[in-house]
C-alpha cells in the first residue's frame, strides 16, 4: 500500500514537472522576442553612423579590448536581443543595455538621435568610438534607470547637458578622455551632490576648473575616482579620508591643485594612487605605510621633499614606486627586503645621496630600474643575482665610481643599459646576450679598447660611448652585424678607424655618426647610410679627404679642423649646417653652392679660399642664420643683396681682403646679431644706418680704410643692443660720437645676478670674436651675454672725452688709445665698476689721474701712457699691482711705482670733486659763523688792550705764528712749481 502511495507521488511531480518547464520555456521564448518598434531604433541608430576601424584604433591600448564593427550584423527581421552588444529584460523584452564600446563607429549623436528611444536602459557604453562634434546632451539625462554610463574616448565636446546630474541611480559614470568637453561653472558641484550612489566616477580630460570637492570624501562607497587633467585648483583637504572601499584616486596633472600628502585612514583599500603632475608639496608621512595595500604609487614632478621614510618597507604590495622630479634628499633607505613585487622603480631627478642600497638586489621581479640625476655616490653593489626579467638600467647623472660590475654584463632581458655622465672607470666587459637594444657610458673615464661582444649585438641601435679614454683601431667590418644600428657616437676618445674594402654595405639604417675629436686619419671611405645617414660628425681629427659623397639625406656635415685639401665641397640641397673650417682647402666658391636652398649654418672660415663671392651668396637660402668666411682670401665686394624676411643672425667676413662699402641692403637683415667686417679693405663713411638694427650686438669694423666724422644720427635710438664695438685702426676723425655713447643701453646696468648667463649662438654653433682687450689680441670661441667692450684706438678722434662714457657701467673694456684725445680724464670713469681694462694710451690727456678710480675693483689693466697727466699717482686696491709701463711717457706724474718720488710726505691732493666745490664759490653759512664768532673775540680783546695796554704775552703769540704761516706760503708756492 505504502509503496503504491509512493509511485503515485512520484508520477504527479514528474508530471508537474513536465508541465512548469514546458509553460516555462514557452514563457521564455515568447517574452525573448524584441518589440518590433525597438528593433526599427536600433537599425536607424546604427544607420547614423559610418564604420571606420580608425575611430576605434586606441581600444586594444587603451580599453585593453580588441575592436570590431558589432552592429554590421544587426539585420532587420531577426531578434535584436540577439544582436552583438544588445541585451533586453526576460520577462519584459526592453532593451536595458547597450555596449557598442570599440564598434568602429563615425558620425554624430544629435539630440533627437533613435538612442533616446530607449527609456529602459540599465547600462550604456559607446566608449572608444568617434562621435566627434556631439556633446553630452539632456538627452543622456532621461535614462533614469541608467546605473552604468561610459562614453569615454569617444569625442563629445562642448558643454555637459546639466541633467546628467539627475541619473540618481548612476553607480559608474566614465567619461573620460573627451579632452573638448567642459562642465558648465556648477555643473560638476551639481553631478557631486546628486549623484551619491556612486561607486566609479572618471572624467580625465575633462574640464572642471573648479576646486576639489570635500563631499567626495564622504562617499563611503566610492571605489575608483579619476580626475586627471580636469584643471582642478586651490588646495586638496588637509583632513583625514574615510574611504574604506577606495581602490584608485589619480589626480594627474593638475598643475594648480597643491596641498601635502593625504591623510588616509588605517583601514582603507587603496591599491593606486596617482598625485604626478601636480603641486602637492611636502614630506611624506610615516603614515604611508599604512597603504598595505598599494600596488602603484606615482608622485612624479611634484614638490616632495625631505627624506624617504623608513615605513615604506611596509608596502609589500607595491609593484610601482614612481617618483620621478622632485626635491626628495639624503640616502635611498636600505628597504626593499620586503618589497619583492616591486616591477618599476623610479627615483630619477632629485638630490637622493650615499650609496646605492645593497638591499636592491633581492627585487628579482624589478624590470625597469631608473636612478638617474641625482647624486648617488661610491660604487654599484656587486654581488646582485637574479635580475631575470631586469630590462631597463638606467643610473646616469650621478658621481658613482668604481668599475662596471660585472652582473650588468650578464642580464639575459637587458634592452637598454644607462651609466653615463658618472666616474666609472676601468675596461668595457663582454655582453653576454644579444638583447640590448640602446648602450650609453659616455662621460666617464673608461679605458682600453670597445669590447668585441658590442659588434655582435644584433639588436643595437644605439651606441654612445663617447668622453671617454678608449682607444685602439676600429676596422669598419666589426659592424657588418649591427644592421639595425641608427645612432653611433664615439667622439672625444683616442680611436683610429681602418677602413675596409666592402665597408660601404654596413650599417644600412644608421641615421646619426659622431667620431669627432679621435685619431682618424687619411681619405675617407666609409659611405654608410647612403639613404639614411642625415648627421655626420668627423671633426678635430686628420681626414685628408673624401672618396666621394653618396649621402642623399645628409642635413649635418661637421667636417671643420681636419687636413682636408684640394677645392670646397658642395654640400647637398638637404645639407643645413655645413662646416669645413680650420682646413687646408684653396680654390674659389662655386655659385653652385646657392642651390643648398636649406641652409642655416654654413662656416667656411680659416682656409685657403680665394676669389670673389658669388653675388647670390647672401639670398640663396630664407633660414640662413650663419656666413662665416673668416681667415680667407676672398677680394672683390661684399655680397649686396640680401633676402627679405631672411634669418641672418651672423655675418664673420675678418681677415680677407675684401674692398668696396658696407652693403646698404643689411638694413633688411632684422635678425642680425653679429657683423665682424675686420681687416679687410673697406671704405667709406661710418655705416651709421646701421644703428636700426634692432638686435645688433657685436659690430666689427677694425683695420680697414673707414674714414670722417661718425658724427650723429636721424635714429631716435641707435645701436641700442650693441655691447661689443670695435673700430679701432682707421681713420674716423673728429669728436668721440656721444650721441652713439649715450644710446648703448646694453652697456649699462646689467643685473648679472638675476639673468641667465648664455652664449651668443645656439646649441650647435656659437659665435666667436677676436678683440684687443687688456693689451692682448684674444679670441672668444663664445660670447658671453654679459660682456662688453668699447675700442676706438688708433684713429685720429679729438677733443675731450664725453662724460657720458661714465654711464656705462657694465662696460669691461674700454680703449680709446692711439688718438689725440685732450683734456682730463673724466670723473665719471668711477661709476664704470665692471671696468676690467682701460687703455687711454698715447693721446694728449692732462690733468691728474682722478683718486676715485681705485674704486674700479675688477680693473686688471690699465695703461695711461705718452700723456701730459701729472701729480701724485693714487694710491690703493687695483693701483697697487699697476707698473711703470702703466705710466711712462708722462714726466709730470710723481710716487709708486714710478723712480720719480714726490718731494713731499703730504696726502695727494684733494679729488677734482672737493676741488670743484671750492672753486665753484664758498659757503655763507660757514662764512656767517666765523664772521660771528670773530667778532666776539675781536671786541673781547680789544677791550683787554684797552684797559691793560700792549700785553707782552699775547704780542709774542700772535707775531710767531705771522712768522710760520709766511713760511707755509713759501714752502707751499715752491712744492707747486715743483710738481708743475
Amino acid at each position: 500500500m505504502m509503496s503504491k502511495l509512493l509511485l503515485i507521488c512520484f508520477l504527479f511531480f514528474l508530471s508537474c514537472s513536465h508541465l512548469l518547464l514546458s509553460s516555462s520555456f514557452s514563457f521564455s521564448n515568447s517574452t525573448k522576442i524584441c518589440p518590433h518598434g525597438q528593433a526599427l531604433d536600433l537599425l536607424q541608430f546604427k544607420q547614423s553612423f559610418s564604420i571606420d576601424n580608425f575611430s576605434s584604433r586606441l581600444c586594444n591600448v587603451l580599453g585593453g579590448t580588441p575592436s570590431y564593427p558589432k552592429t554590421e550584423h544587426w539585420k532587420e527581421g531577426s531578434d535584436c536581443c540577439s544582436w552583438d552588444g544588445v541585451s533586453c529584460d526576460l520577462v519584459t523584452g526592453h532593451v536595458i543595455e547597450l555596449d557598442l564600446s570599440c564598434s568602429w563607429l563615425s558620425g554624430t549623436i544629435h539630440s533627437n538621435s533613435a538612442l533616446f528611444r530607449f527609456p529602459h536602459l540599465q547600462r550604456l557604453n559607446l566608449a572608444f568610438n568617434d562621435f566627434s562634434g556631439s556633446s553630452v546632451s539632456a538627452g543622456f539625462g532621461r535614462f533614469s534607470s541608467l546605473t552604468h554610463l561610459n562614453l569615454s574616448e569617444s569625442g563629445f565636446s562642448g558643454l555637459i547637458s546639466p541633467e546628467i546630474s539627475h541619473l540618481s541611480n548612476l553607480v559608474s559614470l566614465d567619461l573620460s578622455r573627451n579632452w573638448d568637453a567642459e562642465f558648465s561653472l556648477l555643473g560638476f558641484d551639481s553631478l557631486v551632490q546628486n549623484l551619491t550612489k556612486l561607486q566609479k566616477l572618471h572624467l580625465r580630460g575633462i574640464s572642471i576648473s573648479s576646486v576639489f570637492p570635500n563631499s567626495l570624501l564622504n562617499r563611503s562607497s566610492l571605489i575608483s575616482l579619476d580626475l586627471s587633467f580636469c584643471g582642478l585648483y586651490g588646495r586638496f583637504p588637509d583632513n583625514d579620508i574615510h574611504l574604506p572601499k577606495l581602490e584608485l584616486l589619480d589626480l594627474w596633472g593638475n598643475s594648480n591643485l597643491s596641498g601635502n600628502f593625504p591623510r588616509f585612514s588605517e583601514n582603507i583599500s587603496l591599491i593606486d594612487l596617482y598625485l604626478s603632475f601636480t603641486n602637492f608639496s611636502g614630506e611624506l608621512p610615516a603614515s604611508i605605510g599604512n597603504l598595505k595595500s598599494l600596488q602603484t604609487l606615482s608622485l612624479v614632478d611634484c614638490q616632495f621633499l625631505g627624506s624617504i621614510p623608513a615605513s615604506l618597507e611596509n608596502l609589500t604590495q607595491i609593484t610601482s614606486l614612481n617618483l620621478i622630479d622632485n626635491h626628495f634628499s639624503g640616502k635611498i633607505p636600505n628597504v626593499f627586503d620586503n618589497l619583492r613585487n616591486l616591477i618599476f622603480l623610479f627615483l630619477s631627478e632629485n638630490n637622493f645621496s650615499g650609496q646605492i642600497p645593497p638591499s636592491i638586489g633581492n627585487l628579482t621581479n624589478l624590470y625597469d630600474l631608473d636612478f638617474s640625476y641625482n647624486q648617488l655616490e661610491g660604487a654599484i653593489p656587486s654581488s646582485i643575482y637574479g635580475f631575470s626579467r631586469l630590462s631597463f638600467v638606467d643610473l646616469g647623472y650621478n658621481l658613482l665610481n668604481g668599475t662596471i660590475p660585472s652582473w650588468l654584463y650578464t642580464l639575459p632581458s637587458l634592452v637598454e643599459l644607462d651609466l653615463s655622465h658618472n666616474k666609472f672607470t676601468g675596461h668595457i666587459g663582454e655582453f653576454q646576450f644579444d638583447s640590448l637594444e640602446k648602450i650609453d657610458l659616455s662621460m666617464n673615464e673608461l679605458h682600453g679598447s670597445i669590447p668585441t661582444s658590442i659588434f655582435e649585438l644584433v639588436n643595437l641601435s644605439s651606441l654612445k660611448l663617447f668622453s671617454n679614454n678608449l682607444s685602439g683601431v676600429l676596422e669598419t667590418s666589426k659592424f657588418e652585424k649591427l644592421i639595425n644600428l641608427t645612432y653611433l657616437d664615439l667622439s672625444n676618445n683616442v680611436l683610429s678607424l681602418t677602413m675596409s674594402v666592402h665597408s660601404n654595405s654596413m650599417l644600412p639604417n644608421i641615421a646619426f655618426v659622431d667620431l669627432s675629436n679621435n685619431n682618424i686619419s687619411g681619405i675617407w671611405t666609409w659611405n654608410m647610410g647612403k639613404y639614411t645617414l642625415y648627421h655626420l660628425n668627423l671633426s678635430n681629427n686628420s681626414v685628408s679627404g673624401f672618396e666621394m659623397q653618396p649621402w642623399k639625406s645628409m642635413q649635418i656635415l661637421d667636417l671643420h679642423s681636419n687636413l682636408l685639401q684640394g677645392p670646397l665641397p658642395t654640400p647637398l640641397n638637404s645639407t643645413y649646417f655645413f662646416s669645413v673650417s680650420h682646413n687646408k682647402l684653396s680654390g674659389e666658391i662655386s655659385p653652385l653652392i646657392c642651390q643648398a636652398s636649406s641652409m642655416e649654418i654654413l662656416d667656411l672660415s680659416y682656409n685657403n679660399l680665394s676669389g670673389m663671392l658669388p653675388h647670390c651668396l647672401g639670398n640663396f637660402s630664407k633660414d640662413l642664420s650663419v656666413l662665416n668666411l673668416r681667415r680667407n682670401q676672398f677680394h672683390g665686394i661684399i655680397p649686396q643683396t640680401f633676402l627679405n624676411g631672411n634669418s641672418i643672425r651672423t655675418l664673420d667676413f675678418n681677415i680677407n681682403q675684401l674692398e668696396g662699402l658696407v652693403p646698404r641692403s643689411l638694413i633688411i637683415c632684422k635678425e642680425l646679431e653679429v657683423l665682424d667686417l675686420g681687416n679687410n679693405k673697406i671704405n667709406g663713411t661710418f655705416p651709421h644706418w646701421l644703428g636700426a638694427l634692432p638686435k645688433l650686438q657685436v659690430l666689427v669694423l677694425r683695420s680697414n680704410r673707414f674714414h670722417g666724422h661718425i658724427g650723429f644720427s636721424k635714429i631716435k635710438s641707435p645701436f641700442m643692443s650693441l655691447r661689443i664695438i670695435d673700430l679701432a685702426h682707421n681713420d674716423f676723425e673728429g669728436d668721440l660720437p656721444e650721441m652713439y655713447l649715450r644710446s648703448l643701453k646694453a652697456t649699462m646696468n646689467i643685473d648679472e645676478g638675476n639673468m641667465t648667463r648664455e652664449y651668443m649662438g645656439d646649441a650647435y654653433y656659437q659665435d666667436s670674436t677676436v678683440v684687443t682687450i687688456k693689451g692682448l689680441e684674444m679670441k672668444f670661441v663664445k660670447i658671453l651675454n654679459t660682456f662688453t667692450t668699447i675700442d676706438f684706438s688708433s684713429n685720429n678722434f679729438q677733443g675731450e672725452i664725453p662724460e657720458c662714457i661714465g654711464n656705462l657701467n657694465s662696460l669691461r673694456g674700454l680703449n680709446l688709445s692711439h688718438n689725440y684725445l685732450i683734456g682730463h680724464i673724466p670723473l665719471s670713469f668711477k661709476n664704470l665698476k665692471m671696468l676690467e681694462s682701460l687703455d687711454l694710451s698715447s693721446n694728449k690727456l692732462s690733468g691728474r689721474i682722478p683718486q676715485e678710480l681705485t674704486s674700479l675693483t675688477f680693473l686688471e689693466v690699465l695703461n695711461l701712457s705718452q700723456n701730459h697727466l701729472i701729480g701724485f699717482i693714487p694710491q690703493g686696491s687695483q693701483f697697487q699691482t699697476f707698473g711703470n709701463d702703466s705710466y711712462y711717457g708722462n714726466p709730470g706724474l710723481c710716487g709708486f711705482p714710478l723712480s720719480n718720488r714726490c718731494t713731499t710726505d703730504e696726502i695727494p691732493y684733494p679729488s677734482q670733486e672737493i676741488e670743484a666745490k671750492f672753486e665753484s664759490g664758498f659757503d655763507w653759512k660757514i662764512t656767517l659763523m666765523g664772521y660771528g664768532c670773530g667778532l666776539v673775540i675781536g671786541l673781547s680783546l680789544g677791550c683787554l688792550i684797552f684797559v691793560s695796554g700792549k700785553p707782552e704775552w699775547l704780542v709774542w703769540i700772535i707775531d710767531k705764528n705771522i712768522h710760520k704761516i709766511v713760511r707755509n706760503k713759501r714752502s707751499t708756492r715752491g712744492l707747486g712749481a715743483r710738481i708743475s
